[in-house]
């Protein structure tokens, strides 16, 4: 027998010798690897084999030539430096620099501008060659545009499914021994080369196979008891990065859990990589809340300020508004949480929401300023807002009484009428208020008032409670407590769904004012 060890057949991670297997753009790579001066894009999913396609590319070529090569990565401090002394160098060979999303812009610019140059002289001294994730050809034509047709972009997607399959038969082979669990590994690999080779190498360890077998060996596994003994060696690892990520710069218990939701995205995508505007047009309930913390910059503050933990393991781009996993094990561990204990775990109340919105405010014109100011409290707060001025766009072509009616009607939670002077009188008022003005039965319109403004004792708005707000005093501070109390008015309906009582709601309320103090 061959001897092989085990890390050396199935490989946690660098290149793969004996269970290599060519991806489908293998021989593209070839021939762009081969064109002189012409630089080539290499983008695609992180743990799909871009790196190790490159290598055994240019090994293919001139089996020196691997060695050769200056293999960079903007991971690296020093080699990030090198990297912006590029254009500088004078026959720098071929220069392999991975991870190139990480770079500065300015880095980035200074690249794309050299590239430029290689091309148009085909200079055969050096040879650039860039590996990122998806979208870093288009980022690299965003900052030159007059690239295009200078390089050669090569888009690596998820392995076939009959690759990842000859992979584990390569390994197989190597080892002597059979896998039945290969088709469970295919399925779940997802297209990962990374995710097959750690998977087939939990295999056999679990079959306790640490070396080529004399004889040939079918392995005594089942997919469950790997796939939970992956899982259980990657919590340590990943479950307390994933829970710093998921309740953002502060837990809301009662909020639409923004951060979470962007996570479960990201673990439902095929392509380990979501572009959140695409994915805020499919799940409009969340449109608000997490349009908020990327407009406002909170996601990509949260990864700078958290990454220590989180900066291996997801890459954020705020121009493009495009997250990336990084680590094909992490990506496995997400798309394997149980969803609902983890979000109970960290101490959200609910993450599947009937409501479309938990506020929408109906308000006149003149008081504006009060819609507005609550409409960004109450979004700070994570919460779904309905505010006509935020929702233009949707509105556009629709017929907007359409639009708006049910929303009124059922879609929110809550109505919060701001019932200033001018309100019965409006056109727009008199339209939303017929929508809601049944529901002041099911306790689900909070009237606003303001001070010193006469109210008939037959207004439907008086025979609930409501809050009034004084013109005359600090509205920010007005405001900032009633967007306070209505948090609460929220959280106390999201306690009181199925199994809850009265009494159970307050129990709750009071154990989140112990674990507030």
């Amino acid at each position: 027998m061959s001897g092989y060890q085990l890390e050396e057949v199935f490989k946690l991670s660098g290149v793969p010798d004996l269970t290599f297997v060519e991806p489908v753009e293998f021989s593209r790579l070839l021939v762009a690897l081969r064109t002189k001066g012409r630089g080539v894009i290499i983008e695609g999913p992180s743990g799909i084999g871009k790196t190790s396609a490159v290598t055994k590319a240019l090994d293919r070529l001139q089996p020196s030539q691997a060695n050769q090569a200056l293999q960079l990565s903007a991971r690296k401090k020093g080699d990030r430096q090198l990297i912006a002394e590029l254009p500088d160098i004078p026959d720098a060979g071929v220069v392999v620099i991975d991870d190139f999303h990480r770079l500065e812009p300015a880095v980035k610019l200074s690249i794309a501008d050299y590239l430029k140059i290689l091309a148009d002289e085909e200079r055969e001294d050096t040879k650039i060659v860039v590996i990122g994730i998806n979208q870093a050809g288009d980022s690299l034509l965003s900052l030159a545009p007059d690239l295009s047709g200078r390089i050669e972009i090569i888009k690596f997607g998820v392995n076939p499914d009959d690759r990842v399959e000859n992979l584990i038969q390569l390994g197989s082979l190597a080892l002597n021994i059979e896998i039945p669990v290969a088709a469970e590994i295919v399925k779940a690999a997802k297209g990962s080369f990374n995710i097959a080779q750690m998977l087939c190498h939990d295999a056999c360890l679990t079959a306790d196979v640490l070396e080529a077998s004399e004889k040939k060996l079918d392995l005594p596994v089942s997919y469950e008891l790997v796939r939970e003994r992956v899982l259980d060696r990657l919590s340590g690892s990943f479950y307390k990065r994933a829970e710093v990520f998921a309740k953002g710069k502060k837990l809301r218990r009662e909020g639409r859990a923004p951060y979470l939701q962007i996570l479960r995205w990201l673990a439902l995508s095929d392509e380990w990589t979501i572009d959140l505007d695409r994915e805020m047009s499919r799940n409009p309930s969340l449109r608000g809340s997490v349009g908020q913390v990327i407009e406002k910059g909170h996601l990509a503050n949260h990864l700078r300020e958290q990454s220590d933990l989180l900066g291996e393991l997801l890459h954020y781009d705020p121009d493009a508004r495009v997250l990336a996993v990084e680590d094909p094990k992490f990506y496995f561990f997400i798309k394997n949480l149980p969803w609902n204990r983890f979000a109970e775990r960290i101490g959200y109340f609910d993450v599947h929401f009937s409501s479309r919105y938990d506020f929408a405010l109906s308000f006149a014109g003149a008081d504006r300023d009060i819609a507005e100011r609550l409409f960004s409290e109450l979004s700070d707060m994570e919460y779904e807002v309905f505010y006509d001025k935020n929702e233009q766009d949707r509105i556009l072509a629709e017929n907007v009484e359409e639009y708006l009616a049910p929303i009124y009607k059922s879609e929110a939670s809550y109505v919060v009428a701001v019932l200033g002077p001018d309100y019965p009188g409006r056109v727009w008022t008199k339209f939303e208020s017929a929508q809601f003005r049944s529901r002041f039965g099911e306790n689900a319109v909070i009237p606003i008032w303001f001070a010193g403004q006469h109210y008939s004792a037959f207004d439907i708005s008086r025979t609930v409670g409501g809050e009034s707000v004084d013109r005359n005093g600090d509205l920010d501070v007005q405001i900032r407590a009633l967007s306070d109390r209505l948090a609460k008015k929220l959280l106390a309906h999201r306690l009181a769904g199925p199994g809850l009582d009265g009494e159970d709601v307050l129990q709750e309320l009071g154990e989140l004012a112990v674990q507030q103090a």
